[in-house]
């Protein structure tokens, strides 16, 4: 389906991606919100916790499991138990500020975590300890 770089994604990382997909998105969504002058409150979207769920059954192939039962036990029913938090608290107001000063930092993480990687992977291959991949 995707070519990732054969490396595992540890679980705690993987735990983490569906929250902070959506908190980037609630972020830049919020910023949104301040650049049109929009102020007060922005209420929560199921959609975009939904998306977030969907961006963890993605990556969960690429997990590197530390136990047979946690690629079904663990998997399947935390994005679930995700997915319906999403919906219940499908729109519940949050104020704009909040929104931004806690999707912003995300956002900076998840971009400098990405460069990381890059810059990981291309010094694997440099040294032959990874081939290059075919996608």
């Amino acid at each position: 389906m995707f070519c990732p770089d054969r490396r595992p994604m540890p679980l705690a990382k993987w735990l983490a991606v569906p929250f902070l997909f959506s908190a980037a998105a609630l972020g830049l969504t919020g910023l949104g919100w301040l650049l049109v002058g929009a102020t007060g409150y922005l209420p929560l979207s199921g959609p975009v916790f939904g998306a977030g769920v969907a961006v963890g059954v993605v990556s969960s192939d690429s997990v590197g499991w530390t136990a047979a039962w946690q690629r079904v036990w663990l998997r399947w029913p935390y994005l679930a138990a995700l997915l319906v938090a999403g919906l219940l608290l499908d729109g519940v107001p949050v104020p704009v500020v909040a929104v931004v000063c806690l999707g912003m930092p995300v956002i900076f993480v998840l971009i400098a975590q990405y460069f990381l990687e890059r810059r990981r992977t291309a010094e694997l291959v440099e040294a032959g300890l990874q081939p290059t991949s075919r996608c």
